[in-house]
């Protein structure tokens, strides 16, 4: 049965037809009717509100994990991508030069020597659905160690932003090699001002840092230091937050509710893209 909207539907269906609960039958056909879903586009907000990630506490103790493929090969052994890994707190980055064919024991082997030996076994690693991180290798292993893997879907800048933002600046050189002249400034190309030399008048200049701290202004130094960070962290993440809230509404399904799914970002879907929707 064709129709309009439900207000006007139910206006034209009251003057010439009656039956019990016919309104919240009429309701029910409409908002579960296909083609009025797609052509009755509800402009509101967007379901979902924003849920923080759980905050570390240290350094290396939560870390982003991601991809950077397609890479010029380099090197003796003709490495062509980049394990790139990005710790929360301290927003240190690991970039580990491998081959885009590695297998999860390649990859466990080269996180293993290159951050667990240094940084520790970290509580929590979030990452994409990658083949090599959803092995049983790699889930297996981390089971052992304690360590939490989080899996994200794929276009959520919401969870991966950091990483993705890392590897888009590992990626800036290929570009800008192109553009020495126009481009290759002070900041943009190295991320900081020139140095400036330190003259004798500078050794002056009173509240200066102690060159040799004791032991005990060094811990204090370091405690407030990783205090500010975490302060600084969670106003951060609060902030984001309410921004992001802004523009979404919370929306609880449940079980047997029938939800409208866009396939924008399907690419495993056959057929013209109209036939899809």
């Amino acid at each position: 049965m064709g129709h309009m909207s439900e207000d006007r539907e139910r206006g034209t269906l009251a003057s010439t037809d009656w039956w019990t609960k016919w309104e919240q039958e009429l309701s029910e056909y409409i908002n579960t009717c296909q083609r009025s879903q797609k052509a009755n586009i509800r402009h509101r907000k967007k379901y979902g509100l924003l849920q923080k990630i759980e905050e570390a506490k240290h350094p290396w103790e939560t870390i982003n994990m991601g991809w950077v493929t397609g890479l010029a090969p380099r090197g003796k052994e003709n490495l062509n991508a980049c394990l790139v890994m990005v710790d929360r707190y301290s927003k240190s980055v690991r970039g580990l030069s491998c081959h885009k064919e590695d297998t999860a024991m390649d990859t466990a082997l080269l996180f293993w020597n290159n951050i667990i030996s240094t940084c520790g076994v970290p509580e929590i690693i979030i990452s994409d659905r990658d083949p090599k991180f959803t092995s049983r290798l790699w889930t297996n292993l981390y089971k052992i160690l304690g360590t939490k893997l989080a899996f994200y879907t794929a276009y959520h800048p919401q969870t991966d932003g950091l990483a993705e933002r890392m590897m888009q600046t590992l990626e800036t050189p290929t570009v800008l090699q192109h553009q020495p002249v126009f481009y290759h400034r002070e900041i943009t190309l190295t991320g900081r001002k020139r140095v400036v030399p330190l003259l004798p008048v500078d050794t002056l200049k009173e509240n200066r840092l102690t060159i040799y701290p004791t032991a005990k202004e060094f811990h204090e130094m370091w405690k407030g230091a990783y205090e500010t960070a975490s302060k600084c962290i969670a106003e951060a993440k609060e902030y984001k937050k309410q921004r992001y809230d802004k523009t979404h509404v919370d929306q609880d399904f449940k079980e047997g509710d029938q939800v409208s799914v866009s396939t924008l970002n399907f690419n495993n879907l056959k057929g013209p893209k109209k036939m899809r929707d």
